[in-house]
Formats: C-alpha cells, sequence, structure tokens
C-alpha cells in the first residue's frame, strides 16, 4: 500500500511533510516514487516530525532559549525562596519564638531525626521560647508528653499543642457546653481526653470502632438527635457506621456544626512511606454533606492567637517552622509569622521551588539542624 501513498512535500522545509494513503488515488507518473525511498522518508518524518513543523504552531515549551538571558521557570522561583545559609544574621537574632510542627521536623513515624535533641538545647542554651504543634488528632496534650518522653525529649507539657487540643479549645471558645449538646466524634482518643478535660460530653470515637450499621432490606442507622457537634479527626478505624453516623448528625440536627481537626493529605504513621491523611475522612464527610468544615488546626489562626494572647509577643518575633507548605507555611505566612520550611519531612525541593507553587517560606534548610551550622547556598 505504501506505493499507492501521495506525499506531498512543500518548498519551504519549515513546513510539515504530509502524508495521505488512498487506496484508489493513482498519482502522476511524475510524483511516482518507489516503495523503499517512501519507506525512508516516512522513517525520518516521524523521527522528525518537530523539525518540519511551523514556527508559528510549535509549542512554547519545546523551543529552546535563543538567549542566555532566558532563565527556566524553577530558577527564578528559587530566588525567591532563599536557603538558610547564615542561621544567626537570617533567623535566631531576630527570633524569640520558634512553633515547630513534630511529624517531619522533630521525628518520622516513631523516630526521632537526628540532632534533634541537641539543636533543641542550644535553642533554649539561647534563651529562645518553643511551642509544638501538630495537626495530628490521635493524642491529647498529655499522650504528646508521654512520645516527646519515650524520644528521650525534655519538653514541658505546657509547650505541646495537638489539634485534638485546638478543637477542644474551639468548643469552649464558642461556649459549646451551654447548648446542652454533645459532640460526636470521628477520630481517637486523642481528642476525647481533651473533651473531657472540658466536661463535654461526646459518643462516637474509638466506641465506634468495628461496628456495622444495618443495611438489609428496611435497614436504617438510628442517630442521635442531641449531637450539636461532629469532629472529625484522623482515625486508624474510620468505617462506614462512623460516616453514616457524621452525615446524619449534620443533614438532619438542626444546627449540628462540622469540625475537622485538620486537612492533611498524608501523614507519618510510620518512618517507611507516607499514609493518607485526615483530609481523606474529611473528605468523606463533605461529600455526603456537601458542607465545609470549621478547620480549628494549622492553618487556622485559633493556635497562633491563644499564643500570641498567652506569651504578649509580637507575631514578628514568631517563627513558623514546619514540613508542610500547605499547612505550616500557610499557617505562618497567613498569620503575620516568620516561616521557614525544611525538607526532612513531606516537601521535597523540587515542589517548593517548583514554578507550579505558590506558598513560600522566608527561608528553607534540610533539618533544624541548620540552625546551628551553616549551609552551602544552593545551586
Amino acid at each position: 500500500y505504501l506505493s499507492r501513498a501521495l506525499c506531498s512535500v512543500s518548498s519551504n522545509s519549515r513546513t510539515a511533510i504530509s502524508c495521505h494513503f488512498s487506496p484508489s488515488y493513482n498519482p502522476p507518473a511524475t510524483m511516482k516514487i518507489s516503495a523503499s525511498t517512501l519507506a525512508v522518508l516516512s522513517l525520518s518524518l516521524l523521527r522528525s516530525v518537530r523539525a518540519f513543523a511551523p514556527a508559528n504552531s510549535r509549542s512554547a515549551a519545546f523551543v529552546r532559549p535563543t538567549s542566555t538571558s532566558v532563565r527556566h521557570p524553577t530558577a527564578r522561583h528559587m530566588a525567591s525562596v532563599p536557603r538558610l545559609t547564615d542561621p544567626a544574621e537570617q533567623l535566631l537574632n531576630g527570633v524569640d519564638v520558634f512553633i515547630f510542627d513534630c511529624d517531619g521536623v522533630i521525628w518520622r513515624g516513631d523516630s526521632v531525626i537526628d540532632g534533634i535533641p541537641d539543636i533543641l538545647a542550644k535553642l533554649r542554651a539561647a534563651g529562645k521560647k518553643m511551642y509544638f504543634v501538630t495537626n495530628n488528632s490521635t493524642k491529647s496534650r498529655a499522650g504528646y508528653k508521654k512520645k516527646f518522653d519515650s524520644l528521650g525529649l525534655d519538653v514541658p507539657a505546657e509547650e505541646i499543642f495537638s489539634s485534638s487540643f485546638a478543637a477542644a479549645a474551639y468548643l469552649e471558645q464558642t461556649k459549646f457546653k451551654d447548648t446542652g449538646k454533645k459532640a460526636y466524634i470521628i477520630g481517637e482518643v486523642g481528642i476525647c481526653e481533651e473533651l473531657d478535660l472540658i466536661d463535654v460530653p461526646w459518643i462516637g470515637g474509638p466506641d465506634d470502632k468495628g461496628k456495622e450499621p444495618d443495611m438489609g432490606p428496611g435497614g436504617m442507622l438510628h442517630h442521635d438527635e442531641d449531637v450539636g457537634a461532629v469532629i472529625v479527626g484522623f482515625d486508624r478505624h474510620v468505617n462506614y457506621y462512623k460516616i453514616q453516623t457524621a452525615q446524619l448528625c449534620i443533614n438532619e440536627n438542626p444546627g449540628c456544626e462540622f469540625i475537622a481537626t485538620n486537612l492533611d493529605a498524608v501523614t507519618h504513621l510510620t518512618d517507611a512511606q507516607e499514609w493518607a491523611g485526615n483530609g481523606s475522612m474529611v473528605g468523606a464527610i463533605k461529600g455526603c454533606t456537601g458542607q465545609e468544615p470549621t478547620v480549628v488546626g494549622k492553618p487556622s489562626p485559633l493556635m497562633i492567637d491563644y499564643l500570641v494572647d498567652k506569651l504578649k509577643i509580637e507575631k514578628s518575633k514568631i517563627c513558623m517552622v514546619g514540613d508542610r507548605l500547605d499547612t505550616d507555611v500557610l499557617f505562618g505566612t497567613d498569620n503575620g509569622l516568620k516561616t521557614c520550611l525544611v525538607l526532612s519531612g513531606v516537601t521535597t525541593e523540587e515542589k517548593l521551588l517548583g514554578e507550579d507553587n505558590k506558598i513560600t517560606p522566608d527561608y528553607y534548610c534540610d533539618s533544624i539542624n541548620a540552625f546551628f551550622a551553616k549551609e552551602p547556598a544552593s545551586v
């Protein structure tokens, strides 16, 4: 069939070669070419089709720069996110309070990151105040104190803030207890313990682990009409019973509030890989209710407002240090804090400096070990 192909080549070498195969077409003798010649021509076309494309139809992404002044988009972005190379001058001298995320900054899973105990001791010796803020709601502040102790980190309980505490603080701030309602919890013991401390009644949580609703003919799940708030935190035992209960409370109980401890896409359950985070559980409830939650963890301002009021300090003297752009860094930038991103957690340097990233910290470094060691500038 190759011998019956019609090939037309423009005299302009920048115009594409077009081959139209037509079994019924009989070209003039002057245009007939051998099958072998056509095969070679076709192979060249396949290998070099970009070279023959009209200049005005080429994608800009494939045009080779004609001037040394044209820089790659990532290079332009790198200039706006400086690496921490002189920590004393860039950061330490102007910061009185450091707020550290925990997962990916202090530890990964159940393993402390190398060098962290020494760095925390040096910061204390330098007179810096420190607070540890985590979006993980599986533990209460008392539970996280035990984790710090188990990792050999001497951190007072009053320096620890978890999103489980933030959920309780929000209910206390909004005087939820005065309504006489109870909370339904998708989450683990951390939220339950924090609500117990402020005497807010709750149902669900670990008590609903393994439950299944009746989904046979005529089956239904009866929900508690006295639930005035549904709190969704990370839950390793989330199930359909919990999701259905939450949607019934939100959709059918007048005024029932939907609260999320955080929207983290992934989390560090172990140091071997990333695991689906609370964003997946919140997403399930959003999907069946059509409601947006009130988020109490990072990047919500609730915790920073609490700290600023407690410490009576200017926000410009506080630095948020974390491994996530959309929670930690955003928490800092949205609330007027200095920000430092570390690459010891979920965010890679490629993502940070990529042209698609719109959230930029003041500085970035490999880990907080860089706070007392000069790092070479990124090339």
